[in-house]
């Protein structure tokens, strides 16, 4: 049974393991979840570093493991050319998009809400269509302020786990993996941006935060 950690244990398991332990405890806890779930777990992968790290990890733990990805209509032409070609090399990765109609520029007026009509309903609909028991998602605890009080196994929503399998890794373990595997990234990437999202709402940023130069200016 998974015992949640406290966050001193997390802080102490991001520190204390080294890269080869994070990654065979990444691997380990996707085929746990893979032996347990079977078809009913599928990977969440956005097309940013992490997920395509994730997503590589599941390939290793199980090449039946499928994926899904949710698009939206601000994605840059970047991210979306990355997405066809992801899609070629793995054609078990489901492309879910919310075309509604939604006011114009919502991410400027009310950017959470234009989040949840564009990220989370798909999100929710990849869920119910793939028949979903466990997802797996490319968050870590390191990357930000907002997400430092997550598990490596949680249930949020009850009757859906969800696994975070890189959880305790650094930024620049995850670019020594990508490197390491030679595994293609989203182009954004050589630009300089460190976190990636819609085009609208991301920026070239520096300093220690990853996520700063996402949703500059708004209320989000």
């Amino acid at each position: 049974m998974h015992q949640d950690l406290t966050p001193s244990q997390l802080t102490e398991l991001v520190d204390g393991l080294n890269f080869a332990e994070k990654v065979d405890r990444s691997l380990k806890l996707i085929s746990d979840a893979y032996e347990e779930y079977g078809d009913r777990m599928v990977v969440a992968n956005s097309l940013g570093k992490d997920s395509v790290a994730v997503w590589h990890l599941a390939k290793r733990a199980n090449p039946k493991i499928r994926g899904f990805i949710i698009t939206t209509r601000y994605k840059p032409a970047e991210t979306v050319q990355f997405m066809h070609e992801e899609v070629a090399r793995y054609p078990e990765l489901t492309v879910f998009r919310n075309d509604a109609p939604q006011p114009k520029a919502l991410y400027l007026t009310d950017p959470d809400q234009c989040c949840y009509n564009l990220k989370v309903e798909p999100t929710r609909q990849a869920v119910e269509e793939l028949s979903v028991d466990c997802w797996v998602t490319g968050l870590r605890c390191t990357e930000g302020r907002t997400r430092t009080d997550f598990q490596e196994v949680e249930e949020r929503d009850e009757g859906l786990k969800k696994l975070n399998p890189i959880l305790l890794w650094y930024e620049r373990e995850i670019w020594q993996y990508l490197a390491i595997h030679q595994i293609p990234v989203n182009p954004l990437y050589s630009e300089g941006y460190r976190s990636l999202g819609c085009a609208p709402c991301t920026q070239i940023s520096s300093g220690p935060d990853e996520r700063a130069g996402r949703w500059v200016g708004t209320s989000k």
